[in-house]
């Protein structure tokens, strides 16, 4: 590892810390500093990592806010509203089958 990839991922951790501690937060998170020119994207928070693809050292800094607070509305907000809205369909899906079969059962004697 090159002195410029540890000095990069060591600012990367700090920068990690130093927001989490601003945010007030305890995340069990970590940064990995992954320079590639060809990925597609950014970042990208995955397996309790937030990877960081820039090679540039401000663009990674701001890559890892942005990760960061994606990260914390999608986990605290986003992912627990789809499982509010998936646990309703479920409490549903039994009612939504019966009527949907006595519909079936009527409309069978009609024609």
């Amino acid at each position: 590892m090159s002195r410029k990839t540890t000095e990069l991922q060591s600012i990367l951790e700090e920068e990690l810390k130093r927001l989490s501690a601003k945010l007030g937060l305890n995340l069990d998170l970590k940064v990995v500093w992954m320079p590639d020119k060809t990925a597609s994207i950014s970042g990208e928070v995955k397996d309790g990592s937030i990877y960081i693809y820039e090679a540039d050292g401000e663009k990674a800094i701001q890559t890892l806010k942005h990760e960061l607070i994606d990260y914390l509305i999608t986990s605290r907000i986003v992912k627990p509203l789809v499982n509010l809205l998936n646990l309703l369909i479920k409490a549903r899906e039994a009612e939504i089958y019966k009527e949907k079969e006595k519909l079936v059962e009527i409309f069978s004697k009609i024609i």
